[in-house]
């Protein structure tokens, strides 16, 4: 029994401080978006300009998770290294930029550069924490998420109560995620479920897809991200333009959007618990349900009631992200244990490609749809992530039972 109660206190330390890792490091993602309007200004520039502010994030995210995965980078390296090194790289060219910049042109470089150090912050992470779970990896997975999720609605926070200069509000993204770096080098160890490092095969990018159960997964992460950072990237815009329209303080749209974003913690944790028991495939597909509803039915609070809006708007937070989890975790079960790493940074590479897709695409859907009628286009990527996923309950169901 002592050592249980060892071996658990060993994990829930594990997933704490991991958590804590991703949170700290994470708000380096929207770190300058969540200042957009301010930038906007200073800088004259327009809504399709100030969106490069995110999607080059996105795109350099993609880069490095691509040459992560081809390298095999989470395998061949051990991952709190790993994450170590890119946070501190991260921090590095986010603070170039809150010091140094003034144009678009620079600061787009190092948005780019800054996603594509991120790319060894997240994936290698949710390894990390992989090997200290087997059983309950869905809670586990859920509570990273969380906290990720979390770290990148902070900004927004940083933005309603830090300083009215924007510049110092995205160095504290820096500063934070220095620390996480310290956090994951110094006090974070692998579990003991963590293989030794393997070799580099670069067979193992195409070897992830004639996997049927993680080929499945993955199209079901694929339907998740075409919604997912779509809505984190541009809900603040429209709460900010709906409050604003209304009358209500800036400051109350800040802290909305952190809520609405943050509120997506809560769904992660909740998903994974039950996840864990009731299955994977069911509760990816409720939270895709749910949350592809929000998508048709959240612009036509757009310029009424401002709690009625941020009431749906949680909602929707809540469940765009709750299945996130569920999709590596079913990778993490299905795929090669021996190349964990590089089937999630794979996953995670091809799902925030579409996502510069959807992100992209909203301000020509505001323009031509008015915000009652532009985020309906993100509810096909939960449509087709449900079918995805209802498809791998019915693969697994006819494995259980052979």
């Amino acid at each position: 029994m002592r050592g249980t109660m060892t071996e658990r206190v060993a994990r829930i330390r594990a997933l704490t401080l991991l958590a804590a890792v991703e949170l700290l490091a994470m708000g380096l993602w929207f770190g300058v978006s969540a200042v957009a309007p301010q930038i906007v200004a200073e800088w004259r520039l327009d809504n399709r300009a100030a969106s490069w502010l995110t999607l080059a994030v996105q795109l350099g995210f993609v880069a490095g998770t691509l040459v992560s995965a081809t390298l095999n980078l989470p395998d061949i390296i051990r991952p709190r290294h790993l994450v170590a090194l890119c946070a501190i790289l991260g921090a590095g060219a986010n603070a170039l930029l809150a010091w140094g910049v003034s144009s678009l042109a620079p600061a787009l470089i190092l948005r780019f550069l800054t996603g594509l150090f991120l790319a060894g912050v997240y994936p290698p992470g949710m390894k990390l924490i992989a090997t200290w779970y087997k059983s309950g990896r869905g809670f586990a997975l859920g509570v990273l998420v969380g906290a990720l999720t979390l770290g990148k609605a902070s900004p927004y926070l940083v933005n309603a109560f830090g300083s009215a200069n924007w510049r110092v509000n995205v160095a504290i993204a820096s500063v934070l995620a220095t620390v996480a770096a310290i956090l994951v080098e110094r006090f974070v160890r692998e579990g003991p479920h963590a293989l030794p490092n393997q070799p580099f095969d670069i067979t193992q990018v195409t070897k992830v897809f004639s996997n049927r159960g993680v080929r499945l997964a993955n199209y079901g992460y694929f339907g998740h991200m075409w919604e997912l950072y779509a809505m984190w990237a541009w809900a603040p815009v429209m709460i900010r333009a709906s409050l604003v329209a209304s009358g209500d303080s800036p400051v109350l749209a800040e802290v909305a959007s952190f809520v609405v974003i943050g509120s997506g913690a809560i769904g992660c944790v909740a998903a994974g618990l039950l996840a864990d028991r009731i299955g994977r495939a069911e509760i990816a597909s409720a939270a895709m349900a749910i949350s592809g509803a929000c998508c048709v039915v959240t612009g036509f609070f757009f310029g009424g009631s401002a709690w009625a809006l941020l009431l749906i708007a949680a909602i929707w937070g809540a469940s765009v992200v709750a299945d996130s989890a569920q999709f590596s975790a079913c990778v993490t079960e299905l795929g090669d244990p021996r190349y964990m790493g590089t089937a999630l940074t794979l996953q995670t590479c091809i799902g925030f490609l579409i996502t510069t897709v959807s992100i992209g695409i909203m301000p020509r859907a505001v323009e031509l749809l008015g915000w009652r009628f532009a985020f309906s286009i993100l509810a096909a990527g939960p449509i087709l992530g449900i079918i995805a996923m209802l498809r791998l309950r019915a693969t697994t169901a006819k494995q259980t039972i052979r």
